[in-house]
């Protein structure tokens, strides 16, 4: 369901950002424009070193490592492989080669969402809508909506179990209503995701096997994209909570079609049971696709609030308090979805650079300089 970011990035051209090494420039035919289509890590990332590219095509995105900090798994939407929509992949941290399609975990059918590796790395779990239909759900038009950006939120989202040849294992939701998002704890004891069972977006919890399943957030608006703490004890997580009359009707009205505007978010960290929740930043706009950094002090997260026009998405890092915010990557048109590794050592995420001028999002992993 995040990829559907993507389409706010279509005809954004790359204006500026110099390059380490020699620039390829092409002129933008609409807009006349010259834009940097081979930039792979820009001079002002001094976090990042060794930067790599592991796919070249299509929309990849939410690329989440395995425990044991070898394998990733991601969701990928690529004509070439005979894609209608997002499916879900695992692969080792090399480059994909050219016609190399890495295997698939999923069913194939319907559409997918928000994978995680489970303890001992041999399952993964995965959001689906297969069930309901093998065909991909209809995405609604903003033109239908004012013209405002909007997020499905399929009624039809369940969560599954696969291993990684594709076999499917278990359902671990049942619910009427939309339930995806799943993360797991480095503990490897718990999963955090997002449901409506309540007749709201909120957060849960549940053991890794689905029992136990506790409501975590209880105030109105949209809670998601939650990801444990190194030592599982909080998580940190995206929220729209509407406050003006006018924002909640909205809310409310967008919700009963299935519906969320995800164009106002701001990042929250609780404990894992819902107690001490914080708001950790005010800053306007969209932030979102929050990680936490591997001493547990500090998040990483993706935004446009630095951007005039909001029209573009950078990594930033803040502290757990709320102060010493910096910017991390510096893209021109899209960074997101960043996520440590087990051993901190490096970061991977997704991103629009590189690709050519075109509107391609790929996987990228570099090494971490503090």
């Amino acid at each position: 369901m995040k990829t559907y970011l993507y389409t706010l990035l279509l005809f954004i051209t790359i204006l500026s950002c110099k390059k380490e090494h020699e620039q390829e420039h092409h002129s933008d035919a609409k807009s006349g424009a010259t834009t940097i289509v081979d930039v792979i890590h820009y001079p002002q990332e001094k976090h990042l070193k060794n930067v790599k590219q592991l796919t070249f095509g299509g929309d990849n995105a939410e690329a989440y490592w395995s425990f044991d900090g070898t394998k990733i798994v991601f969701q990928a939407n690529n004509k070439e492989w005979e894609l209608a929509c997002d499916q879900i992949y695992v692969k080792d941290l090399k480059p994909l080669g050219k016609d190399e399609i890495p295997q698939l975990v999923s069913t194939g059918k319907g559409r997918t969402t928000c994978s995680y590796f489970l303890p001992g790395d041999s399952t993964i779990i995965y959001s689906s809508t297969h069930l309901k239909s093998k065909d991909c759900p209809i995405v609604p038009k903003k033109e239908d909506h004012g013209g405002k950006y909007i997020w499905p939120v399929y009624d039809s989202y369940d969560i599954f179990v696969a291993d990684l040849k594709g076999n499917q294992l278990k359902q671990l939701t049942f619910n009427e209503g939309y339930d995806a998002e799943p993360t797991v704890s480095p503990k490897g004891d718990k999963i955090v995701f997002t449901s409506t069972r309540s007749g709201d977006l909120e957060l849960y919890t549940m053991n890794i096997d689905g029992t136990d399943v506790k409501q975590i957030t209880h105030e109105l608006g949209y809670d998601g994209g939650a990801f444990f703490s190194p030592d599982g004890n909080k998580l940190i997580f995206r929220s729209s909570r509407p406050k003006t009359p006018e924002a909640v009707k909205e809310y409310k009205n967008l919700l009963a079609m299935g519906l969320v505007m995800p164009t106002n978010m701001e990042l929250y960290v609780c404990n894992v049971d819902g107690s001490d929740l914080k708001k950790i930043t005010d800053l306007g706009s969209a932030n979102w696709a929050p990680f936490f950094h591997p001493n547990g002090k500090k998040v990483i997260f993706s935004t446009n609030h630095h951007k005039a026009k909001h029209d573009g998405f950078n990594l930033f890092m803040i502290n757990v308090d709320g102060t010493h915010l910096e910017q991390i990557t510096f893209d021109g048109v899209f960074d997101a979805f960043p996520m440590f590794s087990p051993n901190g050592k490096q970061l991977i995420f997704s991103s629009n650079r590189n690709n050519g001028g075109g509107h391609d999002t790929n996987l990228f992993v570099a090494d971490w300089v503090e």
